[in-house]
């Protein structure tokens, strides 16, 4: 579900942006870096420990840095869990709290700047891979009043609660934004059991319009507020941004185990002009040591992994027309003559041959 949790799907949904360039079967079980990264800071806010959070792959800056990443949904489950069992109720809210218009980067700005905030959603929903895994969604009903529906995937109850809170509280707070004024929802619906005192979601929600033990999770906006114009209504600026999410949806990577997350690092680093180990492991939070077993682990070496993204750079600047002095520079060679003999190792000739 696109403001951050797992949602459902209806036969009725719109088509998801770019799926005729096999974008879906790439994203598949991956979320975005921005909706991770909102997670981290609330797991760390909740008290997660950071032994535990750098035991979650995907979470570390050097990832984190990059837009076009895609972290496994496991990651966003487990941050999740890390968040929903610091409190019983409000874990979720608070997350929604704490995500101000951007936070998601282009989903946010695609969801407040139609004509109307039925028309946002409406326009929005084929992008919702933008924020979340592939498979997953939001429905949209409604002629008059506008629901969001979803239905999330979680299966411990803790988890559950807490997505629910934060999904229905993220377009609440996105709808007051994007109106401009106080919208109150005219329903509020949870699957879950209702909690023993949840004033404070009816102080979250505005309401006390909220059923427990409903058949689907659900918000509900009047007619007036779904379909009032928008202040922040730009129509141009809309079809530049589906242009954009169309172009990260195209080009996203995902970052499917450690080792992903090592040669970003190492990229990084490289591009910082030193390549060495010890920056490559400091800037994952781990020793020297520890870097080099993981690397071990998976048939590979630092030495073999800056090596092979060396040769690699080599080629492509050499294809762009650079000498050979300024590559051994970008490269981070001693001079060009330890560059040559680099080439010479890689293909058995010279640079320029």
């Amino acid at each position: 579900m696109s403001g951050g949790a797992v949602g459902g799907r209806t036969a009725q949904q719109v088509p998801t942006a770019v799926d005729g360039q096999g974008t879906g079967s790439r994203l598949d079980g991956t979320v975005s870096t921005h909706l991770v990264r909102l997670l981290v800071q609330a797991a760390r806010q909740a008290g997660a420990a950071e032994q535990q959070l750098t035991r979650i792959p995907g979470t570390d800056e050097v990832v984190l840095r990059g837009e076009l990443n895609r972290i496994p949904m496991s990651s966003l489950v487990r941050l999740w869990e890390l968040i929903a069992h610091s409190r019983p109720v409000g874990a979720g809210a608070s997350v929604a709290a704490a995500a101000s218009v951007g936070t998601l980067n282009t989903w946010d700005y695609l969801v407040t700047t139609g004509a109307t905030l039925a028309d946002s959603l409406r326009a929005a929903q084929p992008y919702h891979r933008l924020v979340t895994a592939a498979a997953e969604g939001f429905d949209l009903s409604g002629e008059g009043d506008l629901t969001i529906g979803y239905r999330t995937s979680a299966g411990d109850p803790a988890v559950v609660a807490a997505v629910n809170e934060y999904v229905l509280a993220y377009y609440l707070r996105r709808a007051r934004e994007a109106t401009g004024r106080q919208v109150v929802p005219t329903r509020v619906s949870f699957g879950h059991a209702a909690p023993a005192d949840h004033t404070a979601l009816i102080a979250v929600f505005g309401t006390a319009a909220i059923e427990f033990d409903a058949e689907a999770d659900s918000i509900t906006f009047g007619a007036d507020d779904a379909n009032a114009a928008l202040p922040r209504s730009d129509p141009m600026l809309a079809d530049l941004l589906r242009s954009h999410a169309d172009l990260v949806l195209a080009s996203a990577r995902t970052v499917a185990d450690p080792l992903d997350t090592f040669r970003m690092a190492l990229a990084a680093a490289l591009d910082a002009g030193d390549p060495a180990l010890a920056r490559v492991a400091k800037s994952l939070a781990m020793s020297q040591r520890t870097l080099q077993r993981h690397l071990a682990e998976h048939g590979t070496s630092w030495r073999d992994e800056l090596d092979q993204v060396r040769y690699e750079r080599a080629k492509s600047l050499l294809e762009q027309g650079h000498n050979t002095s300024t590559i051994a520079h970008r490269l981070a060679f001693t001079d060009d003559r330890a560059l040559r003999k680099a080439f010479h190792r890689w293909t058995g000739a010279s640079p320029t041959a």
